[in-house]
């Protein structure tokens, strides 16, 4: 049907607003777990189409629910970016969390440190076992991969220590970089091991929240950009709005990682 200009601009002005509301909304003053992520799109700005990045931010309540926190627009993104959106989240009211899990965002880990200093940093190890066998011939993939599952399924840290040092012995030779890179980025890599089996697979991978985004990419595909930042968050934020719906239960064993939580982190945890 025909729709008049006048009529797309109410609608989206509507949105806009609804939009702006649920960015500025108060939040709770504990999460237990934070997920950080992007995805790309592309926006216009002039006569050129420029890539940028949206950001989430996904947590688990104490109830064990999912709760999208937010969403933000940057082409660039380091300490001062991540600074201000943990300053907006700490204005909104969040006094505390106690994991932070992400997919190695470029100063995340100085920004949450000076804003939350309590917080532990977990970074996504699904994503660091993809980045290191991204340059790795297929015929020594599966075996490399193999080597690495050694590493963060290990029941404690100082075995998980011991077999990144075999590792290394086995792999520096080909590919040193590998074990520099987890070596280098170890303290965000083991926070998990000090839970059980179960419930570090709601810890270490975000996973969480990349189903969030693989949905938002089904509705955005089919453009090839935005005129501007505007319209972008409007759509991902109706798309946002659909998948949290959808959200009616807890997360799959909260009750015991809730436990575990409360034995851990003492009286961080109003419960």
């Amino acid at each position: 049907m025909d729709v008049s200009p006048e009529l797309i601009s109410r609608v989206t002005d509507e949105v806009k607003d609804l939009l702006t509301e649920w960015r500025g909304r108060a939040l709770e003053p504990v999460y237990p777990v934070l997920f950080f992520d992007a995805l790309r799109i592309n926006v216009r700005e002039g006569s050129q189409v420029i890539k940028k990045s949206v950001y989430l931010a996904l947590a688990i309540r104490l109830d064990g629910q999912k709760e999208l926190l937010g969403m933000w627009i940057e082409q660039n993104e380091g300490a001062k970016f991540w600074m201000g959106i943990m300053n907006e989240l700490k204005t909104r009211g969040l006094k505390d969390t106690l994991i932070a899990a992400v997919d190695g965002l470029t100063g995340f880990p100085e920004a949450i440190t000076a804003v939350f200093p309590q917080t532990e940093v977990q970074l996504c190890i699904v994503h660091m076992v993809r980045n290191s066998v991204k340059y790795v011939p297929f015929k020594d993939r599966k075996a490399v991969t193999a080597d690495l599952k050694k590493i963060y399924l290990a029941p404690s840290e100082e075995l998980a220590a011991a077999a990144l040092e075999d590792f290394a012995t086995v792999w520096d030779g080909k590919y040193p970089m590998i074990s520099k890179s987890w070596r280098s980025r170890w303290t965000e890599v083991i926070p998990y091991l000090k839970f059980s089996p179960e419930i570090r697979k709601a810890i270490y991978t975000t996973n969480a929240i990349e189903s969030v985004n693989y949905t938002i990419q089904k509705v955005i595909k089919n453009r090839q950009s935005f005129p501007n930042d505007e319209a972008a968050m409007k759509l991902i934020y109706m798309a946002l709005q659909r998948i949290s719906k959808k959200w009616t239960m807890p997360i799959r064993d909260w009750g015991a990682a809730l436990n575990q939580f409360a034995i851990i982190y003492g009286d961080r945890l109003p419960l």
